[in-house]
């Protein structure tokens, strides 16, 4: 299976072994490769840092690809509608459409709603799953 774009919000639920961690990871399992932004090195590890989670930030980190952010990509997101999306949620919603265009990403994991919203326009799958 292809691959899956996955943000902050779903990776920070799994290293700080939320309720939905495994329903997480089980549907993190049956794609070939994890993808997010390079913004989520950031995101994550100031996670890490405040709940002193560090390690466990770093073996998830090393775990997903990551698309970089540069000056192109920027722009990109900064005329990204919906409006309503906030800026780094339009950086990993840029990403994720980059990835998908490209064949690389089938779904994106998020439980942001604003992401989620961002990316129904914009024809991507979402993946939220909740604890059984």
């Amino acid at each position: 299976m292809a691959g899956v774009y996955v943000d902050t919000s779903a990776l920070g639920r799994v290293v700080l072994a939320e309720p939905d961690a495994e329903a997480i990871r089980d549907v993190l399992a049956r794609y070939d490769a994890w993808w997010s932004s390079a913004i989520l090195i950031v995101e994550l590890r100031r996670l890490g840092r405040r709940e002193d989670l560090e390690p466990a930030v770093e073996r998830v980190l090393a775990q997903v690809s990551l698309l970089d952010v540069d000056r192109a990509s920027l722009e990109r997101a900064s005329h990204l509608g919906p409006v309503e999306v906030r800026s780094l949620d339009a950086i990993h919603l840029d990403a994720a459409l980059v990835l998908a265009r490209g064949g690389e990403i089938a779904a994106v994991v998020t439980y942001d709603r604003q992401l989620q919203a961002g990316c129904s326009p914009h024809g991507l799958a979402v993946e939220a799953p909740i604890a059984q």
